[in-house]
Parts: C-alpha cells; structure tokens; sequence
C-alpha cells in the first residue's frame, strides 16, 4: 500500500492544463473557439475531397490517355505494315523478271496485296467505307466530288464511288469520295 501512495503523490506534482479544472471537468472551451476549429477541420475535410478528387480525374485522364495511344498510335499500325511491303516488292519483281507474261502474276501480287492489306487494317481497327452506287449520301462518312442530274434516281443518291473511305474505330481517318444525284424533287 505504501508503494501505492508514493506512485499517486507523483501525480499531484504535476500542473493541471490551463483550462482544467480540479475537480476532473473538461476543459473549459469557449464556444468561438469551438466554432473555429470546426470550421477549420470543415475546411481541411473539403481540401482533402477535393485532392481525392483530383488524384481519381487524373487517373481516369491517364487511362483514357493510354487507350488512345494504343488504340490510334500509329508504331503498331507501320510494323505490321511492313508484309505489305513486302508483298507490293515481290509483285514489282515479278514484271521486272518477265515483262512479256508478267500480267498474271501482277495481278496475283496485287490481290495477296489486297487481302494482306485488309487483314492488317481489320486488326487496327480500320474498316472501309464502301458506298454502293443507289445508296443514300451521308455527310458524315461520304464526300460528294460532284453533283450531276441522273435519270431514274432521287436527290441525294450515290450515283459513282470514286474512292473507299476508312474508319479508324469510331473516327473517320477518310470519307468515301462519291459523286451524287442533283436531280430535282418531282
């Protein structure tokens, strides 16, 4: 019990906090006091949301940011273009071998070409825009090279494609070059 009495005297040596009370009450805050503190933690939770914020815009910034790049970046797209190439060199090498019987192998070289091409487009996400002539004009995806008055067609009607157009994804890289029916409503 001794031992007890000494360790609570060391208690009593110590000063009480400004504001507490000896009786054991709290301390005695003013309520202005109060006010500004929560005003100040109100401020410090508002600053904190908002950098949450901020960090998570930035994130979904980055990420858009790299599903772009990967999706119309253009290094994946010219590496695989390179058989392409290759396809287009063996076809001119064919003529330059035989020029008298070269036709033949011209065109085979220009359709494993063609089909090579396409593959490589499908996989990069490019599809052609092939009007057909009858089909309706669409400015958004067509550009009209001309305009001529055909009989037996409406206003507004694909009457010549003069070249296909391409879409990379959701994008247009290239309208489809049309010529279009000018003929008169009636």
């Amino acid at each position: 019990m001794a031992d007890a009495k000494k360790e609570d005297s060391f208690l009593d040596e110590i000063d009480a906090p400004e504001g507490f009370e000896e009786d054991g009450s709290e301390f005695d805050v003013e309520p202005d006091e109060i006010d500004r503190l929560t005003r100040e933690r109100d401020e410090f939770r508002d600053r904190f949301m908002r950098a949450l914020a901020d960090a998570e815009n930035a994130r979904k910034r980055s990420e858009r940011d790299r599903r772009e790049a990967e999706n119309y970046g253009g290094s994946k797209l010219a590496r695989d273009m390179l058989p392409v190439y290759d396809n287009l060199a063996r076809a001119l090498d064919a003529i330059a071998e035989d020029p008298a019987g070269s036709s033949a192998a011209i065109a085979e070289g220009i359709e494993l070409t063609m089909k090579e091409l396409l593959n490589v487009f499908g996989k990069h996400g490019i599809d052609p825009i092939a009007p057909q002539v009858g089909d309706r004009f669409d400015p958004q995806i067509h550009e009209a090279m001309f305009e001529a008055p055909l009989p037996e067609t409406k206003a507004g009607d694909i009457i010549q494609v003069s070249a296909v157009g391409f879409m990379l994804h959701d994008r247009l890289l290239r309208p489809a070059k049309v010529g279009v029916s000018s003929n008169p409503a009636g």
